[in-house]
């Protein structure tokens, strides 16, 4: 996104509906590696069905990206680059890619919520899309992240 002012404006909106989000602008990016994939991803957020995201921990170390922290906030855009929610990091949690539980699986809200389809998905999508020239392996260190959708605030149950 080459003009901040969408970014800006939508940060100003996101800390008027939650006023204990930082003055300062956080990273802006989007799930997922094409627009199709990112909107999907996006949708199931703001449905409240999808609260975890894994990354290579490999990728990270390829392009100097810091890690994700606990606490801190993202605006997520979409398959457009538009801004259109604010989540906050729960938790950060390195594990081995054969080794992520079901309850990661369920909280990343794609397919039947199940391992191993959460297993099939990753590969395929690491095997295409890694940054990092060591690629995919099924000890490969993934990042699992859970997070809390912050705005819009997420409809009431």
């Amino acid at each position: 996104m080459d003009d901040p002012a969408p970014l800006e404006d939508f940060w100003c909106r996101a800390r008027a509906e939650a006023p204990d989000l930082p003055e300062a602008l956080p990273e802006a990016w989007a799930f997922g590696a094409t627009p199709e994939h990112a909107d999907a991803l996006l949708e199931l957020v703001l449905d409240g069905v999808k609260t975890g995201t894994a990354s290579s921990l490999r990728d990270y170390e390829e392009t100097g990206e810091p890690l994700p922290e606990a606490g801190e906030p993202s605006i997520i855009l979409d398959g457009r680059g538009a801004p259109r929610a604010v989540i906050e990091t729960q938790e950060v949690r390195i594990v081995p890619f054969d080794e992520v539980d079901a309850e990661h699986a369920s909280a990343e809200g794609e397919g039947d919520r199940s391992p191993a389809y959460w297993r099939e998905s990753h590969e395929r999508f690491w095997r295409r899309y890694s940054e990092s020239p060591r690629g995919f392996d099924s000890r490969m260190p993934v990042i699992c992240e859970r997070f809390r959708l912050v705005y819009p605030r997420p409809a009431e149950s």
